[in-house]
């Protein structure tokens, strides 16, 4: 007969403890420990598998073996995981409520009509999934829809039904029979996760998993969760705004350098095949304060609108707001504009943001802030066919950025005539392009260049 102890678990990294803790030594978050029943369920029979013989292969024999990936209609999603789907694998895909998992999942299930897909959802009844269902108004019979949250009722699901791809909408509301203890528990989440990998495995099933998030933006949980599973994607997003965007974390069958961007409308979410279109406001005339940036995102060349706002402050502090941005490098750039550009920028108040809700991390977007910042400042509006990339640095100059060829093709191929770089990028080929290319060395140079 299977033993029963008592520990105590920290619900946000999993550590474990014999007695109650206010702080968790592991992480550090208070009064995050909850009591949890584990069992003890080794067997003889467990042991005597556990030492079967192993089959041991050679490296060198991987050429035989030929992976047929599962191609997914969604061609952003598509691109993301790496060029499809791997059999056998567990996809995690976490976000904020409300920002569309589901939909985008549910989306994914209904469009692949040649297989067969066992939707399983702990939080919505069968009758609330259609409702959504309808809503994207694609119909598929071989879009199976299940309500359940015992972990051994769907693997019974699973042997019946033999689908082709698996969705569990969310993994935080699965229990198994095996651990007595509450949904969403450390406990539970891992050994359901464990369970499912071993159905992936062994059936060669992809199973798509839904997680929650924690107030800090991380998957709930223990971190033992995403170590479990094959690949990791953040589906992220202002709900302000229609853009979502879909990014890999961990991929261990394809790179983490690239991102699929959606828009989310009234029947479901469309795919954006080309996002410096939409993220580029049409203006009829010139407005001070506005420029565009030639980023990257993953492998992704797209070009973006960076607004500032400078104004007169009214109080001791000035303000300081971004949204999109970093707010410390945006404290760093206007230390720069201060020190190294004589803009008296310590009374007053800025303000920064990126159209349309996005957040960009690159630093290549340093040198477009600066200007946006600096036009709204001197009053004096930037042409909207120019475009600038460059990181600033602490000294006032423009450092160079990497694959540089790919931002001055997006911005040829949208019609700009100007792009402003840094003149310490080598290599700079602008004898095929129809985009003039103008390298400046510092910020002094080029604002005194513009205005």
């Amino acid at each position: 007969m299977a033993k029963t102890k008592t520990i105590y678990v920290c619900q946000n990294c999993g550590t474990k403890s014999v007695k109650w803790q206010g702080k968790c030594s592991g992480c550090g978050e208070w009064n995050t420990f909850v009591e949890e029943v584990i069992q003890d369920s080794k067997t003889i029979e467990q042991v005597a598998t556990a030492s079967k013989k192993l089959n041991i292969s050679n490296l060198e024999n991987f050429d035989s073996v030929n992976v047929q990936r599962i191609q997914l209609p969604d061609k952003e999603f598509n691109r993301v995981v790496g060029g499809g789907i791997v059999p056998g694998s567990l996809i995690l895909l976490g976000g904020e409520p409300g920002i569309g998992k589901s939909t985008l999942l549910l989306q994914l299930a209904v469009m692949l009509q040649d297989k067969k897909v066992l939707y399983v959802s702990g939080e919505e009844s069968v009758g609330q999934i259609k409702i959504r269902a309808k809503r994207i108004n694609i119909k598929n019979k071989n879009c199976l829809l299940v309500a359940e949250t015992k972990l051994e009722t769907i693997a019974q699901a699973i042997e019946n039904e033999n689908p082709s791809i698996i969705i569990i909408d969310s993994i935080q509301t699965l229990t198994t029979n095996v651990i007595d203890n509450t949904a969403g528990s450390v406990t539970q989440i891992r050994e359901c996760t464990a369970r499912l990998s071993d159905i992936a495995k062994v059936k060669n099933i992809p199973i798509f998993l839904v997680g929650h998030i924690t107030k800090e933006g991380y998957i709930a949980g223990p971190k033992i969760l995403e170590h479990m599973v094959d690949t990791v994607l953040y589906f992220e997003g202002d709900r302000n705004y229609d853009y979502r965007i879909l990014r890999t974390i961990k991929n261990r069958f394809g790179s983490i350098s690239d991102i699929g961007i959606y828009e989310m409308n009234e029947k479901g979410l469309r795919e954006v095949k080309n996002p410096s279109e939409v993220l580029l406001s049409q203006r009829d005339i010139d407005l001070s304060g506005i420029s565009i940036a030639a980023t990257i995102e993953g492998i992704r060349p797209m070009l973006i609108e960076i607004q500032a706002l400078v104004a007169p402050t009214y109080y001791g502090t000035p303000q300081r707001t971004t949204t999109g941005f970093d707010s410390k490098r945006m404290s760093m750039l206007l230390a720069v504009l201060e020190k190294r550009c004589d803009l008296k920028m310590n009374s007053q108040d800025v303000f920064l943001n990126i159209a349309g809700g996005i957040k960009v991390k690159d630093p290549s977007i340093d040198l477009s802030a600066v200007i946006a910042i600096a036009s709204s400042f001197n009053d004096f509006p930037i042409k909207d066919n120019v475009c600038f990339v460059g990181e600033v640095g602490l000294s006032g100059e423009i450092r160079p950025v990497k694959q540089l060829e790919k931002r001055i093709t997006e911005a040829e191929k949208l019609g700009f005539d100007k792009i402003y770089v840094s003149s310490y990028n080598k290599n700079i080929n602008s004898k095929n392009s129809s985009i003039e290319i103008i390298a400046m060395d510092t910020v002094a140079k080029l604002i005194k260049h513009l205005f």
